[in-house]
């Protein structure tokens, strides 16, 4: 059968609840991909010192390794998620691991600074998992589950983060740098291999097509905009080439929203971004993704410098490494956690507690520097607190934006967090090296500058409370039980187009019409099924048996209509649009939606 520009959007906008379940290992098996992911971006920071030795040229050059990585996870990372709301969250998954795995295998065969950096270059589209996996979340799993497990996916960065700290530093210690390469492929080759015996694609589509001239604009846009960011302190923050790139990046992402705001499919939806709940919940993980970095840049450098400096800690890379490892440890904790709290008091309560935390952490972590001891309880809090508000975000995001969108619009709320984790290291690295003092010829930070950034991150916390606070409260205990029982009316919608019949009720001109009345008509004539159309006039029907049926429809100031279909019987709906005359025209039986038959067989 044809499938016309209607059936498309008929489809695209069935329910938010899940068309298909899930197994039980499907959560764990997303989140692992979330924490290779992490471990694809933590496992050169116990090398970053020892990068220049290593690829044989300067400091300045030696950045371009993590530089590189930052900057294409973020022009993939809402490409990615736009690109599996289209086209499969399962599919662009695995092919977002599969980049990262050749990447990483580029990385661990050279040690030529330019091969280097092509290979961190395809290690970063691995990012375009979090977003992913937050969508699969959505579309498979059942309402009850889904809270705890997005709060997972959501922790996974800062999990793998933790957890990879202390592993890289023992591999560097003890073997070759390139075997961290090696492992980060095998890891994304096991990701792959469960992903593929485990996660079934999700069956929601988004409607239209890629928007590549925005993919583009987006992506020049964010590369001008990060590039200074990270590169401002080699070239000077008000050197003309700084100071341009930014203005650049201003005119480029101004011309590309004027752009998305008049295309049809946009690769971004503007206007469901402009929105509170999204508006707000994306500028607030900016604000927790300063908070996040701030202590993965402090912690692990006043552990390793010598005592000799007075304040130093004297810890080796691997007791560092372990030290900050509860860090992601206790954002795994917190998953179940949030979930239970979310459920009683809403994401936004959430999100505003853990930002508390990391406010008392990075309070506390101001008297708490003179022990190694300490720096456990810092990161102990702070994980705390981060892993309650990186568990908040995807749900405020999935709560604001329709099933179609959920992709892009987690991949934009993940692109918000790299920005926030970008702008951290540009500014917590000017303060270091502003503050820091010669020892033998080298330049360390000092206890000052370590104070200084934590000071920063408290702004930032404070801020994103600031925020949080705009974000749209939870709606009174009735509207919760209308919600919840829409919910359910969608969910068995859902259940139904999957063996059945569905489309859209329009009249004449072809414009959608709300609460029309379907009925189906079995072979004796009975009635075997009821439903009103939803706001954009689609409907859905399940049928008890494969036959011949008839579908009639009738609303208010219309006439009536009727078409004959028959169901084969097999799982897939068969897609038939209802087309009412005006109240003063007639419609015999078989009267297709654009003139035809009205035979429609699946």
């Amino acid at each position: 059968m044809t499938q016309t520009p209607t059936d498309r959007i008929a489809r695209s906008d069935r329910p938010d609840r899940p068309a298909r379940t899930a197994g039980g290992a499907v959560v764990p098996v997303l989140a692992f991909a979330g924490i290779v992911v992490a471990v694809m971006q933590t496992l050169l920071v116990p090398v970053i010192k020892d990068l220049p030795q290593l690829l044989d040229t300067t400091p300045s050059n030696a950045t371009w390794v993590l530089t590189s990585t930052l900057l294409s996870g973020a022009v993939a990372t809402p490409i990615m998620g736009r690109l599996g709301d289209l086209y499969g969250k399962r599919r662009l998954l695995i092919l977002s691991l599969a980049v990262m795995v050749v990447g990483a295998l580029v990385s661990a065969l050279t040690s030529d600074l330019l091969t280097m950096i092509a290979g961190r270059t395809l290690q970063g589209f691995a990012m375009g998992a979090i977003p992913l996996g937050i969508g699969l979340m959505r579309d498979m799993l059942p309402r009850e589950k889904l809270g705890s497990a997005m709060a997972l996916m959501s922790s996974s960065i800062g999990v793998g983060g933790g957890l990879a700290l202390p592993a890289a530093a023992l591999v560097a210690q003890h073997a070759d740098w390139h075997a961290l390469f090696y492992g980060a492929a095998g890891l994304g080759v096991l990701a792959i291999g469960l992903t593929l015996l485990v996660v079934p694609e999700s069956p929601a589509r988004a409607d239209g097509t890629f928007d590549l001239p925005g993919a583009l604009g987006l992506s020049a846009g964010l590369v001008l905009f990060l590039l200074p960011i990270t590169k401002g302190s080699d070239w000077g923050w008000t050197s003309g080439l700084t100071l341009g790139l930014f203005a650049a990046a201003a005119v480029t992402l101004l011309l590309w929203g004027a752009m998305e705001l008049r295309v049809k499919a946009p690769l971004v939806d503007l206007r469901t971004t402009a929105r509170p709940a999204v508006l707000f919940t994306n500028l607030a993980s900016i604000m927790v993704g300063v908070s996040f970095y701030v202590v993965s840049l402090v912690l692990p450098q006043l552990l390793q410098l010598p005592k000799s400096t007075g304040y130093g800690l004297g810890q080796s890379m691997v007791t560092a490494g372990l030290l900050v490892a509860p860090l992601g440890l206790t954002m795994m904790v917190t998953a179940p956690v949030y979930a239970r709290l979310s459920a009683k008091y809403g994401p936004k309560v959430t999100l505003i507690l853990g930002l508390m935390v990391i406010g008392i952490g990075y309070g506390a972590g101001l008297g708490l520097m003179s022990a190694a001891w300490q720096s456990l309880v810092i990161a102990v809090v702070l994980g705390a607190g981060i892993g309650l508000a990186y568990s908040s975000l995807p749900a405020l995001i999935v709560g604001a934006v329709p099933a179609s969108e959920t992709g892009a619009a987690n991949g934009l709320n993940t692109l918000m967090r790299s920005i926030g984790t970008s702008v951290s290291s540009a500014v917590i690295g000017m303060v270091l090296a502003n503050t820091s003092t010669s020892a033998g010829g080298v330049q360390i930070p000092t206890m000052h500058g370590f104070r200084v950034s934590f000071l920063i991150a408290t702004g930032a916390v404070a801020v994103g409370l600031l925020l949080a606070l705009f974000l749209p409260g939870r709606a009174p205990a009735t509207l919760q039980l209308r919600a919840s029982s829409e919910e359910e009316a969608n969910l068995e919608r859902a259940e139904a187009a999957l063996r059945g019949f569905r489309g859209r009720v329009v009249d004449a001109q072809g414009t959608p019409v709300a609460r029309a009345k379907v009925t189906l008509i079995d072979r004796r004539g009975q009635q075997a099924g009821a439903t009103l159309s939803d706001a954009d006039g689609g409907y859905a029907l399940a049928v008890p048996a494969e036959g011949p049926y008839v579908l009639a429809a009738r609303a208010h100031g219309h006439g009536p209509h009727a078409s004959a279909a028959t169901h084969a019987g097999q799982d897939l709906p068969v897609e038939l649009d209802l087309a009412l005359p005006g109240a003063d025209a007639g419609s015999g039986l078989g009267s297709g939606p654009a003139g035809g038959t009205g035979a429609v067989t699946a």
